[in-house]
Formats: C-alpha cells, sequence, structure tokens
C-alpha cells in the first residue's frame, strides 16, 4: 500500500457527519495525505447527495486513490456513492469490516455513522482501510460480477 504522504483521498458528509469529517482531514493531512474535501462545509442542514455524488465521481475518475464519505447513519452516503458503476463503497463501524472491506472486496470509498463510531474509532477505522491491499485472487472474480 502507499505510504500516506502519496495518497490523494477525497471526502464527502452531510451536515451530521461533518465534524467527523473534519477530524478525520485534519488526521489525514497530519499524516501527509493530499485530502480534497467534496462538502459538506457546515453542520447546517443539507443533502448527502449534492456532495456524494461529485466526490464517488471523482474517485470512480480515478483523480482520487480512495474516498471517505460519512453521514448521521453511513447508510445514505454509502448508498449514493454505490450508484457508480467504478466504486465500491463500504459502510465500516468497526475495524474488522474496513480490513474485508479492502481485502476481499477491494472496497474504495469507506462509509462511515457519525453517530455510531467515537473519533478514535473513526481514525482506527480510516487507517485500517486505507493500509490494507485488496488480496486478489478468487475476490477478483467476485468483483467482476459487480458491475451491471
Amino acid at each position: 500500500m502507499k505510504p500516506y504522504s502519496e495518497m490523494r483521498i477525497a471526502t464527502a458528509s452531510d451536515h451530521a457527519g461533518y465534524n467527523l469529517k473534519l477530524a478525520l482531514i485534519n488526521w489525514l493531512q497530519e499524516q501527509g495525505a493530499e485530502v480534497f474535501d467534496f462538502g459538506c462545509h457546515s453542520t447546517e442542514s443539507c443533502d448527502y447527495p449534492d456532495f456524494a455524488h461529485p466526490m464517488a465521481a471523482a474517485v470512480e475518475k480515478g483523480d482520487f486513490d480512495f474516498g471517505i464519505a460519512v453521514c448521521s447513519t453511513g447508510n445514505g452516503i454509502t448508498m449514493t456513492c454505490n450508484h457508480h458503476r467504478g466504486i465500491r463503497a463500504a459502510l465500516c463501524w468497526d475495524v474488522p469490516l474496513a480490513d474485508f472491506a479492502r481485502r476481499h472486496n477491494n472496497a474504495n470509498i469507506l462509509g462511515l455513522p457519525a453517530n455510531y463510531v467515537s473519533p478514535d474509532l473513526a481514525l482506527r477505522i480510516t487507517a485500517q482501510f486505507l493500509t490494507t491491499d485488496f488480496e486478489g485472487g478468487r475476490h477478483q472474480r467476485r468483483i467482476d460480477k459487480i458491475p451491471v
């Protein structure tokens, strides 16, 4: 896996995920990662698809290595990202889920539930996600069957 200093990471959130997203951005930048935030940019009520779609499109296009999507439950923003053909967004609320999402599913966007994980846990989940390599092999065969 690339070191953080060589990673380009896109982020997106809604108002409920805004503060957790900021904590993640700060931590990622401290690690040396290049981070671009697609929004939102406050805790004022907003609609997650407005930010998830542009972020997912940029990850799908290859402009970023990974994306991180945050909303209250993580469900809505992750579902939105998964409407993009080249995206495999995984909702993760624990470190082992992030590990499997990368190793077995080659997930390229991490979905986080801001209302259900602490900032410390979110950082550990993110670190696991970003530093775990895809195993390939039999898992690649399955991934090849996802796009429709």
